[in-house]
């Protein structure tokens, strides 16, 4: 049988791992997102706020160009004072003056810084800005800053700014490391979800295979017990373990049942053919003539009979039986066990007069009953005896009430039978050492018996004769 490849993209397994993984990548991406923008919102709101101050304080001081030319000269002299070159590093704070053009201002005749220019290029519109509510984003020389603007008392403005680009590099060295710790995380969990998923799917994985060696024709197959087994998957376990049981009980049945039918077809059909045989030889006789005298016919005449007689009692024993498995009601009621084990026994005497006969009964023994089945069970064990010993064999018939159930017994003191014989004793048609009857004797006892709710035990040892004991509730469960 071809068996699904355990590790394939498409197994549970995989799919449970790729789920775990997947959502823990999106929540760390979400957490970093969050968190980063956060971060960064915060440390922008602080350069804001210092922008907003400052600015707030030269506008509301009504300075003029002239009372603020310290202020420029000092961040003049700080810019030139700056190393310079290639990579001198971008001044943190610009502040510079310029016109209503936006064009930088000379303040004590030095000129304007490279730092101050840009500043000046990159708003373009100083007006715009210092009517703006908060500071916005501007690039000078390739670095982000933070402007703000306010315009003084003699119509000249001043432009603040503040460099954000370290800002920037921690938030992306933040990132950086989220994102080396979240693939960390991410790898490690794919590890243990992995791992963790294959222990508890190995329950699974053994039901796959004991499913496997079921359909390859081995039925004594279960789910082993997992060594940490879960609830759910333990209820799984034995409830496919109580499936299987039974699918192979039944299975069993079945292969019984069809073996016992055969058998049945095959000895019914040999039972039969024996008395149709002889009938058909007899006439075959008397159609050619060869029955002359009056004694031969009446002897051919008298053994067509009895082959008659035979088989009509064969065919009425096998319907029986055919009634017997189709569960049939029963006709209930109050019968007096001792009484019929009575009349067994005096039918007994009759038909063999220097037979022994014992009867062990007590009273009468009441029981809720089918009492021509009854009288078939009795009628049946004691032709049993009749059939199969001799005639001077003792026989003990008994009845009596123990435990609250009835039981009586056919007891002989005949050759018994061996443990092979007594095994098959119930089987239809099996007759023990090929002696007389129709072998449905105590078939036919085992299945109204069974139709009462009783059983029948049989005790038997060569040389011990035979014992049959049927036990019967008081009041049987009948089945329509």
């Amino acid at each position: 049988m071809r068996r699904i490849h355990r590790h394939g993209v498409h197994s549970l397994r995989a799919k449970l791992t790729a789920a775990s993984v997947g959502l823990l990548a999106l929540g760390i991406v979400v957490a970093t997102a969050v968190s980063l923008m956060g971060m960064r919102h915060y440390l922008l709101a602080q350069v804001d706020t210092e922008l907003t101050h400052l600015r707030d304080s030269l506008g509301g001081s009504r300075l003029t160009l002239s009372q603020i030319d310290s202020l420029s000269a000092l961040s003049v002299v700080s810019d030139r004072l700056a190393p310079r070159g290639g990579d001198a590093p971008a001044p943190d704070s610009v502040f510079t003056a310029v016109d209503g053009r936006g064009a930088a201002l000379s303040l004590f005749g030095v000129e304007p810084t490279d730092a101050q220019r840009g500043l000046a290029d990159a708003v373009r519109d100083p007006a715009a800005l210092a009517a703006a509510d908060g500071p916005r984003d501007v690039t000078v020389h390739d670095v982000p800053y933070r402007a703000t603007a306010t315009r003084l008392s003699d119509g000249t403005y001043i432009l603040l700014a503040t460099s954000t680009e370290a800002l920037h590099n921690g938030i992306a060295k933040a990132l950086r490391l989220d994102l080396a710790v979240g693939t960390l995380l991410l790898a490690l969990l794919a590890c243990l979800t992995l791992f963790s998923v294959r222990r508890r799917m190995r329950p699974l994985e053994d039901m796959v295979e004991t499913s496997s060696a079921i359909a390859e024709g081995d039925l004594t197959r279960r789910v082993p017990s997992s060594e940490h087994p879960t609830h759910e998957v333990e209820q799984l376990r034995l409830a496919l373990n109580s499936m299987l049981h039974q699918v192979e009980t039944a299975y069993r049945t079945r292969e019984h049942s069809a073996a016992q039918l055969r058998r049945f077809v095959a000895d019914a059909s040999h039972e039969l053919r024996t008395p149709l045989a002889a009938i058909r030889g007899y006439l075959q006789l008397y159609d050619q003539g060869m029955l002359v005298e009056p004694e031969e016919r009446r002897r051919a005449w008298d053994r067509m009979n009895g082959e008659v007689d035979r088989m009509g009692r064969l065919v009425d024993e096998l319907l029986m039986l055919a009634r017997l498995d189709q569960r049939p009601e029963l006709r209930l009621r109050t019968v007096d066990v001792s009484r019929l084990v009575r009349e067994s026994a005096q039918d007994l005497r009759a038909q063999q007069p220097g037979r022994p006969v014992t009867v062990e009964a007590e009273g009468a023994v009441l029981l809720q009953a089918d009492e021509s089945g009854l009288r078939q069970v009795l009628g049946n064990l004691v032709g049993n005896v009749r059939t199969h010993t001799p005639a001077g064999v003792p026989v003990r018939l008994g009845v009596g009430r123990v435990d609250g159930v009835v039981r009586l017994w056919v007891e002989d003191e005949g050759p018994g039978l061996g443990a092979e014989d007594a095994a098959r004793v119930f089987d239809r048609f099996f007759r023990a050492g090929g002696g007389a009857g129709s072998g449905l004797g105590l078939a036919i006892v085992q299945g109204v018996v069974g139709a009462h709710g009783g059983e029948v035990g049989v005790r038997t040892a060569p040389g011990e004769g035979l014992a049959v004991t049927v036990t019967l509730p008081t009041r049987p469960k009948t089945c329509g």
